[in-house]
């Protein structure tokens, strides 16, 4: 297995790109690449040229992360200024703004679940009063859910588009940070549904009572969509049973932040950790155990993602270098130095679609650079 660079983009954004993932292609576009930047905006890629295709605003701080529907239809971008803010890709509009306390939200993630109720096609969502809202259904002019939440934060319409809810992505996971939660939010009402809470690890220090320890970095789902897992800065990994919304156990292992987390998409046992400790541990996260621990970079390790066919794993570290490793050799079989600063962010292509190749890596960085790769599988 080898990676091969294709093409970068010197000054993608003005400022630190920081997080970036894959759009799914729909009937009416192939897949794109969007990337979030310290420069406030998101912008949308034809991946295959790293053409631009859009730019979109919103925000008034720095964004930290964004996450893509699997429809491909929607995403949603988090920022510094602490919304959420989830919108069409192919419009722009804005489909709702959440919004958290300060340094409230780092990591995102849609739910990988298949939908199965019927959703009504025009809802929209009306402040009530300072902590209740209420949902309608505009066709038929009449109430259809009410919902407490004092995190939406102004009316939206929900456009007319609404067949992203055909679709996997019944929930949208955001990590919580200082909180030490993550918040899971319904995504036909936009209302959050549960507070997953990260409880103290065992052997804690009681005197401990900042919280600071438990601050929430990151987030995964499990490819089934039963098991969520969230990384937080005392090294611990957090895995609950999401239809219980339950706490089951802690992962250990890491000594310093956990940044990132990606669950393998063959086998939903198997999830993997990248930590400023500078290194890549891969887990049994239903037995509890470590099966793994891989080095090679030389300081933290700030993302992790696994390849399709589930052989291969990419990592983007504060060492300036992105590393490709075998799953079966547990060990890192290429270095590539393409970028000049920290490497935030790395993500394969998912398998599916049409009009972008497959076998593709992308990698972003403080350099304000895009950089694209192949990847041939063994």
């Amino acid at each position: 297995m080898k990676l091969a660079g294709l093409k970068s983009v010197d000054n993608a954004h003005e400022e630190s790109i920081w997080a970036v993932t894959w759009v799914p292609a729909t009937d009416a576009r192939p897949a794109l690449l969007l990337t979030g930047s310290l420069d406030e905006t998101v912008k949308l890629w034809r991946p295959d040229e790293l053409v631009l295709e859009g730019t979109n605003t919103g925000h008034c701080l720095g964004v930290v992360s964004v996450a893509a529907h699997p429809s491909g239809v929607i995403a949603a971008s988090a920022s510094l200024d602490s919304f959420v803010r989830v919108f069409d890709v192919d419009t722009n509009a804005t489909i709702a703004t959440l919004e958290a306390p300060p340094s409230e939200v780092w990591q995102m993630q849609f739910d990988p679940k298949v939908r199965k109720d019927n959703i009504p096609a025009r809802t929209l969502i009306a402040l009530k009063s300072p902590n209740r809202c209420q949902a309608s259904d505009i066709s038929l002019a009449s109430s259809v859910i009410s919902i407490h939440t004092s995190l939406l934060r102004k009316t939206e319409f929900l456009p007319y588009r609404t067949d992203y809810l055909k679709h996997p992505g019944i929930i949208l996971a955001v990590a919580g940070g200082g909180s030490a939660s993550v918040k899971l939010w319904d995504t036909a009402t936009w209302q959050q549904i549960a507070t997953l809470s990260v409880p103290r690890p065992e052997g804690s220090k009681p005197s401990d009572k900042s919280g600071s320890s438990k601050f929430v970095l990151s987030v995964a789902w499990s490819p089934d969509g039963r098991r969520l897992a969230c990384g937080s800065m005392d090294g611990t990994i957090s895995i609950f049973d999401v239809s219980r919304a339950k706490f089951l156990h802690h992962l250990e292992g890491h000594f310093m932040p956990v940044r990132s987390l990606a669950y393998s998409p063959v086998d939903t046992r198997v999830l993997f950790s990248a930590s400023d400790d500078a290194h890549v541990h891969m887990y049994d996260a239903e037995g509890k155990s470590l099966i793994g621990a891989m080095s090679g970079h030389a300081s933290w390790v700030l993302s992790v993602d696994v390849s399709p066919d589930g052989a291969a794993l990419a990592t983007g570290s504060s060492d300036r270098t992105v590393r490709l490793w075998d799953l079966s050799m547990r060990a890192a079989v290429q270095t590539m130095s393409n970028h000049t600063d920290q490497v935030w962010g790395v993500a394969f292509r998912p398998p599916g679609g049409t009009g972008v190749r497959a076998g593709r890596l992308v990698s972003v960085s403080d350099d304000k650079g895009i950089s694209l790769y192949d990847y041939s599988g063994m």
